[in-house]
């Protein structure tokens, strides 16, 4: 059987290290899933391969989309699967590497997408409504209390992911959590889960120097180029809202900085959260690169 090795872990824990060893050891391209990686003009703010690291190692879902598209875990998980299944362009060699943080994405891809109800137009344009009267504040706060499941593992300033879930609810009569939790799908391919994980204090750190390098490398002046389309989903991100929010006059670009390494912060907690739930990954820090591609060995060998 072909096997999908999947390198995951909280933000700034090192992937990207290990999955280019990964991907040199078994000779394989790396399927990126980071979803805001996927988009072209924000480079710097995602932290995406460098043109050295793609050189290296060829890269799919790096850079392939425009800020003002629209792209789904959905979309994503039948891109990948038409890439690395026949007739796909992968689908000859015996192994794929998937690497990112992007949870739904990755689970997309290994136990496919549930099967959540289409809303009706009446429920949509009320939950529209209901944000423009009332804004997120309230309605981050009405999730909480109707399925504080999905309320501690969202993001909370992201409005279209939380009047999603507040339709679902109002429509159905159920939590967004329920359907969110079907039986996963079969696939035709072994999984390998490989999980990074590091101190929580040094992870931290990292996160806080990451930020500063980014920018230094003049995120300021990326953000400041895609300020023009600051509605569009893909920008509500971290690191560019907080420099939206700059912008705006709404803090001065040090409250942004900080706010930035808060917010990552808060979201490498998240990510930990719904990572520990998955019993099928393995474990590692990232520095211990020999018991890594060990342990990758011993799912390659005859």
């Amino acid at each position: 059987m072909r096997t999908l090795f999947v390198v995951t872990g909280p933000t700034a824990v090192g992937k990207t290290e290990v999955s280019l060893l990964i991907a040199r050891l078994l000779g394989v391209p790396i399927i990126n899933a980071d979803s805001r990686q996927l988009y072209a003009e924000i480079p710097i703010g995602t932290a995406a391969p460098t043109a050295e690291e793609q050189a290296g190692v060829r890269h799919y879902f790096v850079g392939c989309q425009h800020i003002g598209d629209y792209y789904s875990a959905s979309m994503y998980e039948r891109d990948v699967l038409a890439l690395i299944l026949p007739p796909g362009e992968l689908s000859a060699a015996p192994y794929a590497l998937m690497s990112g943080g992007s949870m739904m994405y990755i689970d997309a891809v290994c136990d496919g997408i549930d099967d959540i109800p289409t809303i009706d137009d009446d429920t949509r344009t009320l939950l529209r409504q209901r944000l423009a009267d009332e804004g997120l504040e309230r309605l981050v706060g009405e999730l909480r209390l109707l399925d504080p499941e999905y309320h501690a593992i969202v993001d909370r300033r992201n409005a279209r992911r939380v009047v999603h879930a507040l339709e679902i609810i109002h429509q159905t009569g159920r939590t967004y959590t329920s359907f969110r939790q079907g039986v996963p799908h079969t696939r035709p391919f072994g999984i390998v889960k490989i999980g990074l994980t590091r101190d929580r204090n040094v992870l931290y750190d990292r996160i806080n120097r990451r930020v500063e390098q980014m920018m230094a490398d003049g995120l300021e002046a990326e953000a400041r180029k895609v300020y023009p389309y600051k509605g569009v989903n893909s920008l509500n991100t971290v690191g560019y809202r907080e420099l939206f929010d700059y912008f705006d006059g709404q803090c001065t670009l040090d409250e942004a900085v900080e706010r930035i390494k808060g917010a990552t912060r808060r979201y490498c907690r998240k990510q930990l959260t719904w990572l520990k739930r998955d019993e099928r990954i393995k474990w590692f820090h990232p520095d211990d690169t020999e018991a890594i591609l060990a342990y990758v060995g011993q799912h390659t060998a005859p």
